[in-house]
């Protein structure tokens, strides 16, 4: 036998011990992963550890009413003028008041007395208070609040208590089925653990613009308010918030503010004592079938531009309306709550890149975006004076141009020039997509319009082709929308 043969002999007692162990250790793994899967035998270790850091919180609000609620009156000097004397509690002012309590859960997120809980649980409070587990109740500073994703942020100074703070979790990986446990005080009992399964991600309860709510089966009830909901890492990867009930009680539908939503508004809140949003500057809408014909499109994603105010950084960027935006910032965009989401989770001041669907082709535009809460603040719009009537009749719309007259019977400001909707025929298609009297006409297939004559010059030529509908802009007070319209229709 020759040396290399002997070495391979003498070597594979060593090669099988290395097999072994590396099987071992991989079946190790494999049965510990299974397990971690798994239902847990107890939530007891969890509960103990992560309890002390879950708080209640209690609020005080003096509510007024100046009228005198049938308050018996009486002469002075009238025997009973003393025992109605302070009949409902009159101030000073004679003015009846009442103190209104509320109770709602809150947790711990550092050592320093940042407290976490949800707007509506202390919104209008004169009052809050911070109950922790022993019953030590200190007074809390209200640190700023967001009502759009319903988060406030609260500080406490407490001396006399060990805080424990509790870490926040990745809620974007979190999968439907994950197993989740909710600590809260519901109705007012006091520290309360819940477990159960994420049931779904992404829910939209129409409570706000950014609703992207973790639903998950976890009893949640009411004053579980403000809660944090835990994976099995002991992180908070939600905040329970809302539930879904006919019976004011829990049936397994609940919902929490994902943490990856959260923790950027709470470290604005800390930095700003309010929310800083990017700001891009446009109205949107989803795009429908019929938008995506009359577009160009082959599907609907997407989200379509309706209007851009022109103090905004879309228009300065050279968006426009009848702009069907795909990409923000590198992301697919499918949906409006995603484009808001999106734009509002990115730093003000940013440098975006825009990917746009216009007139066939896909363009892109660099967008520098402002402060959203800033914008909030003014208004913005434009026109052009007319002072002759023209009327039309078109796609089930009687059109006519502004004149003092129609201003006067639509309530229309003076800002507001060109063409509007002044009847809807009964049963026609304007009707069924919900125009209505007062509308404001501003584009006819993504071409500005008005006069009258100009949307009937723009869908004399839209007849003369093979489109089946037309894109109008409409506008209602502050707001804009595309709608189809079928040209195939009277």
């Amino acid at each position: 036998m020759s040396k290399k043969e002997k070495a391979t002999v003498q070597d594979m007692p060593k090669t099988y011990l290395t097999m072994g162990l590396t099987l071992f250790v991989m079946l190790t793994l494999f049965v510990y992963s299974a397990a971690a899967r798994g239902a847990p035998e107890s939530f007891a270790d969890l509960a103990e550890k992560l309890s002390p850091a879950v708080v209640n919180i209690s609020t005080t609000q003096i509510v007024k009413n100046e009228r005198t609620a049938n308050k018996p009156q009486f002469p002075p000097g009238h025997p009973f003028e003393d025992f109605f004397k302070d009949f409902g509690g009159k101030n000073k002012k004679g003015e009846k008041e009442r103190r209104a309590t509320s109770l709602g859960s809150g947790f711990v997120i550092d050592t320093d007395g940042l407290v976490i809980t949800n707007n509506h649980v202390i919104d209008g409070a004169d009052e809050i208070f911070v109950i922790f587990q022993d019953g030590t109740k200190v007074s809390a500073e209200l640190v700023g609040t967001d009502p759009k994703t319903d988060i406030a942020v609260l500080r406490i100074e407490a001396e006399d208590v060990d805080l424990v703070a509790v870490p926040w979790g990745n809620s974007d990986k979190s999968r439907v089925g994950d197993w989740v446990m909710a600590i809260g005080n519901p109705f007012g009992l006091g520290g309360t653990v819940t477990a159960g399964i994420i049931s779904a991600r992404g829910r939209d309860i129409r409570s706000g613009p950014y609703d992207d709510y973790i639903q998950t089966d976890a009893s949640i009830n009411k004053g579980n308010s403000g809660g944090p909901l835990f994976n099995m890492d002991g992180q908070v990867i939600g905040i329970n918030t809302a539930i879904f009930s006919q019976s004011g009680g829990s049936i397994g539908i609940g919902f929490s503010i994902p943490s990856q939503l959260a923790k950027n508004v709470v470290k604005q809140l800390v930095e700003y004592g309010q929310t800083r949003r990017g700001w891009l500057g446009v109205v949107i809408q989803n795009v429908t079938e019929e938008l995506a014909e009359g577009l160009g499109l082959e599907n609907t994603d997407g989200v379509l531009v309706a209007g851009v105010p022109e103090d905004g950084p879309a228009f300065k960027s050279g968006i426009k309306a009848g702009d069907v935006i795909l990409e923000f910032d590198g992301k697919e965009v499918g949906e409006t709550r995603e484009l808001s989401r999106a734009v509002a989770e990115t730093d003000v001041g940013a440098d975006v890149d825009v990917d746009l669907w216009r007139n066939g082709k896909r363009i892109t535009k660099t967008v520098t975006l402002g402060e959203l809460e800033k914008a909030e603040t003014r208004l913005a719009s434009t026109g052009s004076s007319s002072e002759k009537a023209q009327l039309a009749e078109v796609l089930g719309m009687r059109l006519t141009t502004i004149t003092p007259k129609v201003r006067e019977q639509f309530k229309l400001s003076d800002e507001v020039e060109g063409v509007i909707v002044v009847d809807i025929e009964e049963g026609s298609e304007a009707a069924e997509k919900e125009i209505r009297p007062g509308d404001q006409i501003l584009e006819v297939q993504l071409k500005p319009v008005s006069t009258v004559n100009d949307v009937k010059a723009t869908l004399k030529d839209i007849m003369g082709t093979d489109r089946k509908s037309v894109l109008m802009l409409i506008r209602r007070g502050l707001n804009s929308r595309f709608v189809a319209l079928s040209t195939e229709k009277k």
